[in-house]
């Protein structure tokens, strides 16, 4: 997996487009079973432990709707993220906004510097208003993950000009 890229660890099978959960707890159950079959999860039960703790000790909403549910654990070999969107939102304690976007995130205790560069990448994707507004649209899974696809590729889009266009001349100091 590309360091910092989202779309690699999507899987339409754990996109939930509809939640049917309408406490936080329990939407975090729902979106959490869908990674309880991944092959890179090696303790279920030990990961969603682990994620309810770190829930419970500070709030993982970003503001906008979104919500990133998180654990470094040693129950997963690589990172895994499962989505849940709901429909009506869900009221999350101290949050003004009903949380629309669940990111469950688990991440091995052993790979910060991965665990980082995809936290950083989906709050940039996240951050633009028009990306939400068509995660919240999209129809199926599939577009779901293409949605974030492009948004990957548009943030890319800058870095790569900037990357052709070669280093900046040095301005040299005057004696």
């Amino acid at each position: 997996m590309a360091v910092g890229k989202i779309t690699p660890l999507l899987d339409p099978a754990r996109i939930a487009l509809h939640l049917k959960s309408t406490k936080r707890t329990a939407a975090l159950n729902e979106i959490a079973q869908l990674l309880s079959v991944h092959p890179l999860v090696t303790n279920f039960d030990g990961f969603y432990a682990e994620l309810l703790a770190r829930d419970r000790l500070d709030t993982t909403c970003l503001g906008n709707g979104v919500a990133l549910p998180h654990a470094r654990t040693e129950h997963v070999k690589e990172i895994v993220l499962a989505v849940g969107r709901s429909d009506a939102g869900i009221v999350v304690d101290g949050e003004s906004e009903p949380v629309r976007l669940f990111f469950v995130l688990g991440t091995p205790k052993t790979q910060p510097g991965d665990y980082l560069a995809v936290v950083s990448a989906l709050c940039r994707i996240l951050r633009a208003a028009p990306t939400r507004e068509a995660l919240l649209a999209a129809g199926t899974p599939e577009d779901f993950i293409g949605v974030i696809r492009t948004a990957e590729e548009k943030l890319a889009a800058p870095a790569t000009a900037a990357a052709a266009k070669g280093p900046a001349p040095v301005e040299r100091a005057r004696a």
